[in-house]
């Protein structure tokens, strides 16, 4: 076994299959499930596609103010319930998705919802065209923190489309990027699915999420994960889907 293995085996009580690291799957509380039902079929599926271990990352904007850091791990605990009542083996861990805001970096330190809640790796995105001039800042306020950046699904942002070397920049300022996996199954020709492919192929992403929202995009989802090993390979796609997932599991 590796070092790697063993370090997850014991944070995670076994060793586990794939994780995801992104994924709206608490129901109504964004634009994700919108049932527990919803969320225990999605589940299900996931479970069937190989992943033991889900991240819960709702959207964290100001008028969402239920998802936030004391309300988070309620809701995942809940579900967590539900999913176990139902036979479901996912276990969930909380987290949120930051919407970049010029007000971001003024969040009081211990309002930041991070992975796992462990204050390691915080999830982020933003959809300004060009990157706003407060992007670096709020980088550099989440370091400030000890907290690691992670961006969401920079294939899906405008100016990455328009200029793919800003992965360079990212990776200049210790970002970070996380690959959505539906955007491997969108049409060969869509921006989305030529900038991930390229990221892939340059080894630019640190994970790959499935971004799930609600059960009829699933399969899209699904079938770009089949996409990324076709693309890259299992023990690579491997990599960003269960080995550097397990980094952002609170360490004991």
């Amino acid at each position: 076994m590796k070092e790697s293995d063993s370090d997850a085996s014991t944070a995670t009580g076994k060793l586990a299959g794939r994780f995801d690291v992104h994924s709206h799957l608490l129901p109504g509380v964004d634009d994700g499930c919108e049932t527990v039902e919803e969320s225990i079929e999605c589940a299900r599926r996931m479970v069937a596609a190989g992943y033991t271990h889900s991240f819960c990352t709702p959207h964290i904007w100001p008028d969402l103010p239920h998802n936030s850091g004391p309300m988070i791990p309620v809701m995942v605990s809940r579900l967590q319930a539900a999913l176990d009542e139902a036979g479901v083996g996912l276990k969930l861990f909380p987290g949120g998705e930051i919407n970049l805001r010029d007000s971001t970096r003024r969040t009081p330190p211990d309002e930041v919802v991070t992975y796992g809640l462990a204050r390691r790796f915080v999830l982020m995105d933003f959809w300004d065209d060009p990157i706003p001039g407060f992007f670096e800042p709020s980088v550099e306020f989440f370091q400030s923190l000890g907290v690691k950046v992670v961006l969401a699904h920079p294939e899906r942002m405008r100016p990455v489309q328009a200029d793919p070397s800003l992965a360079d920049r990212f990776a200049d300022l210790g970002v970070l990027l996380q690959g959505n996996l539906q955007c491997f199954s969108d049409p060969p020709g869509a921006m989305t699915r030529r900038t991930a492919e390229r990221y892939l192929a340059e080894g630019r992403y640190f994970l790959l999420g499935s971004d799930l929202h609600r059960l009829n995009s699933l399969q899209a989802r699904l079938d770009g994960l089949k996409r990324a090993i076709e693309l890259a390979g299992e023990d690579r796609v491997r990599e960003l889907t269960v080995v550097n997932p397990r980094k952002l599991l609170p360490t004991t």
